[in-house]
């Protein structure tokens, strides 16, 4: 395959090899079996939230389409599975034609979700929906972890910018998906640039410590920046002493720089200092942007600081302690023939312990309380109930293997803010606690 197809920064494999070896050996014994080509419907969803979290933001939307549509299998790939004894020989030749001709559904990308929501619905016969498995839930575990951490910590920055700076704490290809998850979540913009060129996500940044050691005094290398960036860029004040580096950034670049940035250091006390300095000095437009390993927390714990933007990089692209959603990928309703027009039946894993799961093909729809705000995540098989009708949730995304849903991040981004904004307040809050809408099963 052409990797230039899939829009990414550098080569990487087809996205038919981002699976496990089961998927393969799956369909190889249902083809034999005869069973491989029956109905099927497969839903993606979690049995419980991370820890303390309120409520998870569904990501990775976008990047789930383009791998589904790319799923292919060429001359390489095909060898590859011979080679390694992987399949049979008639279990290769229908993989040779693969394509995802089936139908998928889902809550849109940026929409929240909670226990038991189905996340997203793949329809089709046995064998096409089974070997989707592992890319669909590689996306969105690792997206919609990295979105929902995105999100609390846009709550508690409270209208502050936010920028992504976590390329270097993860994998090249994990940081441009972070980087969108991150914006999908409410960040404004991020540091890495394969991001910005692949998803049209704003970039910034400026210079390092490095920068200011390279030469033989601070103000020499305020002088470089300044000359070549202009008096709006954004000087680091805290390679020596912040004091001195804020007098000599306002001596330089005059009342006009656009602003500092402190990365080490008691933060609070520091951003206080550095805004008296500044007022003292003319500068009342510079602006204050912290870094220094921020997390939510941290990011809540500034809120009465004159912060105006906040700097994230390895709690962010980390899901701030939460790096999975524990999303799962089950079959909920086959038919018990071939026969296209062989009813549905609903089937479900019973076991001991907490892996269970509910069977059918289901519909999910938020019920509102008199405010217009949510009070409960419904999910239900069979006919929704009318006064749900308008509150369904799932849209479809592929018709017949074709897209039919794509939209911009900004679609998405939106749409998270207004569906944070549709749940009860103590969503936001980061006190530990259940999720913020109950599920319930009709």
């Amino acid at each position: 395959m052409n990797t230039t197809d899939l829009g990414l920064p550098v080569d990487v494999p087809s996205t038919a090899l981002f699976t496990d070896q089961y998927e393969f050996t799956m369909v190889q014994a249902a083809l034999k079996a005869g069973t491989a080509h029956r109905r099927s419907v497969f839903e993606v969803f979690t049995r419980r939230l991370p820890e303390g979290r309120r409520y998870g933001v569904v990501a990775g939307t976008g990047r789930l389409l383009d791998a589904v549509e790319n799923f292919r299998f060429d001359a390489g790939v095909l060898d590859f599975l011979r080679d390694q004894r992987i399949v049979d020989e008639p279990t290769l030749e229908w993989l040779a034609g693969y394509r995802f001709r089936g139908d998928i559904f889902g809550y849109p990308e940026g929409e929240v979700y909670f226990p038991g929501s189905p996340i997203l619905r793949v329809e089709g016969g046995f064998a096409e929906c089974v070997l989707l498995e592992t890319v669909i839930l590689s996306i969105l575990n690792h997206d919609s972890a990295i979105a929902a951490a995105a999100s609390r910590m846009s709550a508690a920055a409270a209208g502050r910018r936010l920028i992504e700076m976590g390329a270097r704490r993860t994998h090249e290809l994990a940081a441009v998906a972070a980087s969108r998850a991150a914006y999908v979540g409410g960040f404004d913009s991020t540091s890495d640039l394969a991001a910005g060129f692949r998803y049209a996500i704003p970039t910034v940044g400026t210079s390092a410590h490095a920068f200011t050691l390279l030469h033989d005094s601070e103000r020499d290398a305020f002088r470089a920046q300044v000359d070549s960036l202009g008096r709006g860029t954004t000087l680091l004040v805290d390679t020596y002493d912040v004091t001195e580096a804020v007098r000599t950034a306002v001596e330089i670049a005059g009342p006009g720089l656009g602003a500092v940035r402190i990365d080490s250091g008691d933060l609070l006390l520091v951003a206080h200092r550095v805004r008296q300095q500044l007022d003292e000095l003319g500068a009342r437009d510079t602006r204050i942007t912290v870094t220094s390993d921020l997390d939510e927390y941290a990011i809540a714990s500034l809120a009465a600081a004159p912060v105006d933007a906040y700097g994230v990089g390895t709690q962010l692209v980390t899901g701030s302690g939460h790096p999975t959603c524990s999303m799962v990928y089950k079959l909920v309703a086959r038919a018990r023939s071939a026969d296209p027009g062989a009813p549905l039946e609903p089937v479900a894993k019973k076991s001991l312990g907490a892996k269970y799961s509910h069977g059918g093909r289901k519909w999910a729809a938020r019920r509102l309380d008199a405010e217009g705000v949510a009070e409960a995540e419904v999910v239900g098989v069979g006919p929704v109930p009318e006064g749900l009708a308008d509150r369904q949730l799932l849209v479809e995304l592929v018709k017949g293997g074709e897209i039919v849903a794509r939209e911009t991040l900004d679609a998405a981004r939106d749409r998270h803010i207004a569906a944070r904004a549709g749940l009860p307040m103590s969503a936001i809050q980061l006190s530990r606690g259940e999720p913020v809408l109950p599920t319930e099963y009709v």
